[in-house]
């Protein structure tokens, strides 16, 4: 599958890819989308992660990793294979926490491509960020459901999602609710401008004014949001390093053919012992990245949280994987900074990610505290 899923995104994803420089809205948005995902689920290859039940493949952690580092080649490639985020954390949140009419109106619709999704929980300062903590939208009884008001930010695939589930606080802990986008009470207020392009529908400001949501569209339990996020963030960040590693290893393999070719000093740049330290960094990193990945995929595979081992996996991918594409932008030189070559838009695309799903000093922070905790008491 992951040949199948590599060879799929060379042939019908990277010329739209590069022909655009990586920006998803110019090479035509959703419905470059729909074109591509059509033709992926007539290649058997559409939702990897899916349940079965509704039309995925199906796959564990283990089994994903190498399929949606195939699509992440592309920095389409995860969106083709209807794999990107946030809707690829969604759909394994939903498969783990949604009722059975939930699953039926925005699970199975969600797997078969029919629509995108959005997660709300992070808010403008002094709200929910790294501290999760910090939420400050507020959901309270209403007639026969629950009215929410607030303001998120940041929320990836805003524009043009079909649901959002939102996150918000209902007394000393929070809940999550499902509200279709076109519910009175959401409003996509403005795109937020990042140096990354490769998100399809960005990262947006979502305004929430008095939405309503029926008791039938609590997400889970009242008061278990916070646990309820933790089944999503784990694996999300797990696939993340899945889809990057893809993006790098492309970048990596550009820089190591360019360099195979380019003659100066009287001999290939290849040969030389500082470009040769600069390629073996590189498969040194990617080795690294891929052997803590599968280790804290195991772990979920497993049914552990696996807390530990995706915060590791997550920060030194997020900075190893960084490493990779900054070398190949050096071995690449001039060429490395210019739109010729794919490696400076990984570049952009990839640096994000430091920041994005946790960013590496609260990794860091989280791992240092359980360390103490288990050594020390």
């Amino acid at each position: 599958m992951a040949a199948a899923t590599r060879d799929f995104v060379e042939r019908l994803v990277l010329p739209h890819d590069d022909e655009h420089d990586g920006d998803v809205e110019a090479a035509g948005g959703d419905a470059l989308r729909v074109e591509l995902q059509a033709q992926a689920r007539a290649a058997g290859l559409l939702s990897p992660h899916g349940p079965v039940e509704y039309g995925g493949l199906g796959l564990g952690m283990v089994e994903r990793a190498p399929v949606l580092e195939a699509a992440g080649y592309s920095l389409f490639g995860a969106m083709a294979i209807n794999a990107n985020a946030p809707d690829e954390g969604n759909v394994h949140l939903l498969d783990q926490v949604a009722s059975g009419g939930q699953r039926e109106r925005y699970l199975r619709p969600l797997v078969a491509g029919e629509l995108r999704s959005a997660f709300a929980m992070t808010e403008p300062a002094p709200g929910a960020g790294s501290d999760p903590g910090n939420l400050t939208t507020q959901a309270v009884p209403g007639d026969g459901g629950w009215i929410i008001s607030g303001r998120k930010h940041f929320i990836t695939g805003a524009d043009g999602a079909g649901f959002f589930i939102v996150m918000a606080r209902t007394g000393a802990d929070a809940t999550m609710f499902l509200a279709p986008a076109s519910a009175p009470g959401i409003r996509v207020e403005r795109h937020i401008n990042t140096m990354d392009r490769s998100m399809i529908g960005g990262h947006c400001e979502v305004v929430l004014d008095d939405l309503f949501v029926p008791e039938e569209d609590v997400l889970g339990e009242v008061g278990r949001g916070f646990a309820h996020a933790q089944v999503r963030l784990g694996p999300a960040r797990m696939t993340h390093v899945m889809r990057w590693s893809g993006a790098a290893r492309r970048a990596h393999e550009t820089a190591v053919r360019y360099a195979a070719e380019r003659q100066m000093f009287g001999s290939r740049l290849c040969d030389l012992g500082m470009a040769q330290q600069q390629i073996a960094d590189n498969e040194i990193d990617l080795a690294a990245t891929q052997a803590l990945l599968l280790q804290a995929c195991a772990e979920l595979d497993a049914g552990g949280r696996a807390s530990k081992a995706t915060s590791i996996a997550k920060t030194f991918a997020a900075e190893a994987l960084y490493r990779v594409v900054d070398r190949a932008t050096q071995l690449c030189g001039g060429l490395g900074v210019s739109q010729d070559l794919p490696v400076a838009k990984i570049a952009r695309e990839l640096r994000p990610f430091r920041i994005y799903d946790g960013p590496s000093e609260v990794h860091r922070w989280s791992i240092a505290k359980r360390a103490v905790r288990e050594l020390a008491g």
